[in-house]
Parts: structure tokens; sequence; C-alpha cells
């Protein structure tokens, strides 16, 4: 036993004066000279794709009369919109179509609600257009013009080529004003967002979302904006 606690001691005397004898290792400085930037470019784009929601609401004392009500308006609706429907270009499916009950003030069931709902989307938008004054079983819910992915991976690749040439751009003029000769790239992000409406647009949207039904929508799409970022961060040298 007397060995083995000697033999312990020994090898713990040994550790230490290896760590004793052996220099602490100097801290890597933080790298001089890097620069940390953000470019970014956009592009106007047609909207190509219009979405129109036709919806009807309907109450009365027997849930089944509703329900019949409801019915009746959807499958109006739908067979006007099925005569225009094209793949692609005119698609038809059904919305919401929901009966719940309605309260009394006191408690209990006085009564029954539902809504029926149509949506009518496509790229041909002045087939739509026409097809909403043609649905007179339902009015316009809502209305919503958007830009379809193929639309946008068309300019995609020239929207980030403009934002990566902003930034290599800033990283030159910024490292010469910085008094360094040119720069090198230590990481790069390159994405692009989803096209978003051009908040002007906005108020013509509303409008045209509470039109009567009989009347043809008026259709302008607007434009959306795509947009394309660069960012990090280069080594000025």
């Amino acid at each position: 036993m007397a060995m083995n606690i000697s033999f312990r001691t020994t090898a713990a005397c040994a550790w230490l004066a290896l760590c004793a004898s052996t220099p602490a290792r100097a801290e890597t400085p933080p790298p001089q000279g890097v620069l940390s930037l953000t470019a970014s470019a956009s592009v106007e784009v047609p909207r190509d794709l219009l979405s129109v929601t036709f919806s009807t609401t309907k109450d009365g004392a027997d849930a089944n009369a509703v329900q019949a009500q409801l019915k009746q308006a959807l499958d109006a609706a739908l067979a006007e919109a099925k005569k225009a429907a094209r793949p692609g270009q005119v698609d038809v499916q059904n919305g919401t179509f929901s009966l719940y009950p309605r309260y009394a003030s006191k408690g209990g069931i006085n009564g029954w609600q539902g809504t029926a709902q149509v949506i009518v989307d496509g790229r041909d938008m002045a087939a739509i257009g026409a097809l909403s004054g043609r649905i007179v079983s339902m009015t316009i819910a809502s209305v919503d013009f958007r830009l379809s992915r193929e639309a946008s991976q068309k300019v995609e690749g020239e929207v980030t080529a403009e934002a990566i040439s902003r930034y290599r751009s800033k990283a030159n003029e910024y490292a010469k004003q910085f008094g360094y000769a040119g720069y090198a790239i230590r990481e790069v992000n390159v994405s692009t967002g989803d096209a978003q409406p051009i908040m002007l647009q906005k108020s013509r949207m509303t409008a045209m979302s509470s039109a009567p039904s009989g009347d043809p929508l008026s259709v302008e799409p607007g434009k959306a904006l795509v947009t394309a970022t660069v960012n990090g961060s280069v080594q000025m040298k």
C-alpha cells in the first residue's frame, strides 16, 4: 500500500513540473481591417395572378333550412364558375362552408348562421373579372393580386447580380477610403425575399373587393417588388 501511494505522489509532481515548464499559449489577436457590408437591389414586376373569393351568409331558425340555402347559393356559384374554368388560367375551388348556432343573450340557441365560399384564381384576369359579374348568388369577399413563382424566378438572377455588383462596389470604395488598396471576401450571404406588393395599390384593391355582385370586376393588378440582399464581411488589404 505504501509503494502505491509513493507512485501516485511522484506522478502528480511530474505532471505539475511539466505544466510549469510549458509556456502559456498566447491568445490570437482579433483580425484587423475587417469590414461588414450589406447591399440590396429590387425590381418591379407586374403581378400576374388574381384570386377572388366569393361568399354568402345565411341565417334562420332552422339549421336544415339555413344549410339548404347555403348549398343552393354554393351550387349556383360553382355552376357559373365552372363554365369559365381552364387549368392554370381560371381555377375554381370550394372555400369555407360552415354552420354554427346563434345563442340568445340569456342562453340557449335561438337560430343558426352559416357561410359558404367559392374561390376563383388564375392568370386570366380579364376572364375572372368578367366572371365576377355573372356570379349573383354570392358577393365578392376579397380580391388578391399576387406574383407567381415563375414570374419571380425570371428576374431573380438579374436582381441578384445587381445586388452583388453593389456589394462589390461598396467594398472597393470603402477599402480605398480607409487607405487600403483592395479587399478579399471573408464570408458572404445572398438571399432573395418573397415578392412584396407595392402599397400604392392597396386602396384600389380594397375598393374593388367591395364591388357588388352583377358588376364585372375592374382589373388593375399593379406591381410587386422582387428583392435580393447580399451581406457579409470583407478583409481590407
